[in-house]
Formats: C-alpha cells, structure tokens, sequence
C-alpha cells in the first residue's frame, strides 16, 4: 500500500512504470487489457462484479482510510488498481496508419487531457498524441475524466510538439491547428473535402492556444465558427466539435 500511494507522484509513476486507476469504470476497463493490472485495492463486500472480472489477480482488502490515501478525490469511490503505463512511442501510434489523431500541445490541465482522449475515443480517433509540455495522461485527475478510453486506443507522448507535427506529417496526416482566427471555415473545411483525408487536429494551451510557430506547422489554420455572442469555446469542447467533423466526414 506503501509503494503504491507514492504513484501519486508523477516522478515515482515515471521510476516504477505504474500508476493508479480509481473507480469502477477505470478498473472495469483495465481490466480487460490483459496484463494491464497487477493489483487491486476494494474496500470489503464493494464491487464484487469486478473481483469476479478480475480472476486470479491480487485483490487486496483495504479500509476506507487506506483506499482514501490512494485517492485524490473528495469521495473515494472504493477501488483503486495498480496498471502499468500505457503511453506509448509515437512511431508505434503511427505504424497503425490512424485516419484520425487528436494532438494536445502543452495542455496543463488533467481533466482536460482526459476528456480529450474520451471525445477521441468517441470520435473513432486512431491516437492521441500529447506533445510539449502536457500533463501526465496516467494522472488521477486525467485517468478519470477519460472515463476508461485512456485504455481504448494508443496515447503516446512527444516532448518536442514541432517534431510531432512533422512526424503527422510525414505519415500522410493532413494537420490542421484550431485558431480563432485561422484562415479557413471549420464547415467551408468539411464541404470542400478537407476534413475527408487522414487529419490529426491540433489543439492548443488552454490559456494561450497554439503559439503562432506550431500553428504555422500545420497544412490549415481552422476556426469553429461562433454563431451566438459566446467569445470561444472552452478546449474539451472545440475537439468534440473538431473531431466529430472529421469522423463525419471520413464516414461519408
């Protein structure tokens, strides 16, 4: 129990290859990963569905205060399972030659990293990628705002965001960056056949947005258009929207 409440460190994630996924949708799901899990810690009589699900893995009881010091939430949910890392290079994303990648550049937030690779998964995405200077995707915070899609597709990790770029790039995705004030039209994109090829989308800080260098990596500059009085959309929002344009569109 020890070992596994320094993996709420990001350091110690790194040293041992592990990190903790909390509640009943995050274990569910690794599980079904095989060799994701290595144990389990449940509270007593709780979530016995997932102990059968579990099979011969080490299910190790815990009280509440114990399982509490593995949780950062206000209301631990009373399961916690150790898995290793599951991030991987991006040349290994790419070899599965993905119709659509979602690409976060120094994205700080966790629950907004999280929510991106759930709208990604959703969206049929091959990959995330998060490139620069992103948060953690094995973050409790970012582990549970995926909901278990961090377990469903590959996520890999790229400290250089221009080497990302041009790596998409060179493996045939069209990548177009999201700017308020980029050139083309998020429906003129989709009706004039942009959004039909092989796309990786780029999204930006959630203060700042992309800066005007990796921006001017990308094939296209794409703003959502505003139809209302709102001044923009929040970032888990702009890649719903973005990314189900181009599932739309690769489905045609």
């Amino acid at each position: 129990m020890r070992a596994a409440r320094r993996l709420a460190r990001r350091t110690s994630r790194a040293e041992h290859g592990l990190f903790l996924a909390e509640g009943p949708q995050a274990v569910r799901e690794a599980l079904t990963v095989p060799g994701l899990v290595r144990e389990v810690f449940a509270l007593p009589g709780r979530h016995e569905e997932l102990r059968a699900a579990a099979g011969d893995m080490p299910w190790l009881l815990a009280d509440e205060a114990a399982l509490a010091a593995l949780s950062d939430t206000v209301h631990p949910q009373g399961v916690v399972a150790v898995c290793r890392l599951v991030d991987v290079a991006l040349d290994d994303a790419l070899a599965v030659h993905p119709r659509l990648v979602a690409v976060c550049a120094d994205i700080r937030d966790p629950g907004n990293a999280g929510t991106v690779i759930r709208c990604a998964d959703a969206a049929g995405a091959g990959a995330v990628v998060l490139a620069g200077d992103t948060v953690d995707p094995h973050n409790g915070k970012a582990v549970r705002a995926s909901a278990g899609s961090l377990f469903h597709l590959p996520v890999a990790v790229e400290r250089d965001a221009a080497t990302a770029v041009r790596r998409l790039r060179a493996a045939g995705l069209t990548v177009l960056a999201t700017a308020g004030g980029g050139e083309l039209d998020l429906d003129d994109a989709a009706d004039s056949g942009v959004l039909a090829s092989p796309t990786a989308w780029l999204f930006g800080n959630e203060a700042h947005g992309l800066s005007p260098e990796l921006a001017g990596l990308a094939d296209h500059r794409v703003r959502i258009p505003i139809h209302g009085r709102a001044e923009s959309l929040n970032l888990a929002t702009a890649a719903a929207v973005c990314l189900y344009a181009s599932a739309r569109a690769h489905r045609r």
